[in-house]
């Protein structure tokens, strides 16, 4: 068994978990941290509007968790180790982490995998098996987030994938007040 607490504190105090190249599990933090907006600057490409017209995925919340955890590893070089997946599994079960999930019919199309601490989402990673499925997954991820009153998509890592999406750097001491504000914003991920 982990120590669920320490590592939501890990979290909490603007820490993450990966793995490194030997597959180490370590705790990094960083100079400058990626956020998802949740206003108005959150945009997507106007060709994922026709897909989301379409209506052509359903979404889903855990069910398939251990498979958005291996769909993320899934990939030549990963910090997501084995021993990582362990302890998302247990965060899991213990109510902190969370899949946002994408379906084609009873295909896992796409996901997100993330650390929900009250009002921040910290997204670990995220994968697709199906064209546009981790993209309608993160649209519609930060509806949800939205309409639960979240204050806090932490993506960690600029890309030009989440550029798209209107993802901005912020510094590691904005990042500290944002995250406190998110913390002190009870919000549930599901709804109950």
């Amino acid at each position: 068994m982990i120590d669920i607490p320490s590592i939501i504190q890990g979290y909490a105090h603007g820490n993450f978990l990966m793995a490194d190249d030997h597959q180490q599990l370590g705790w990094y933090s960083s100079n400058q941290r990626t956020l998802i907006p949740l206003d108005d600057r959150f945009r997507y490409p106007k060709s994922l509007q026709r897909v989301l017209n379409q209506n052509v995925f359903s979404v889903a919340i855990n069910r398939d968790f251990l498979g958005v955890c291996k769909g993320c590893a899934d990939r030549d070089t990963t910090w997501i180790s084995s021993e990582l997946i362990d302890i998302y599994q247990q965060l899991n079960q213990a109510g902190w982490a969370y899949s946002f999930e994408t379906w084609q019919d009873d295909k896992l199309a796409g996901g997100i995998l993330g650390i929900v601490i009250r009002g921040a989402f910290i997204g670990e990673s995220m994968f697709f098996n199906i064209p546009n499925g981790s993209k309608v997954a993160m649209v519609k991820l930060v509806e949800h987030l939205r309409s639960q009153n979240f204050v806090l998509f932490d993506a960690q890592m600029q890309n030009p994938h989440l550029e798209r999406f209107g993802s901005y750097i912020i510094d590691n001491r904005e990042y500290m007040k944002l995250l406190a504000k998110a913390l002190d914003n009870q919000c549930s991920f599901i709804n109950e």
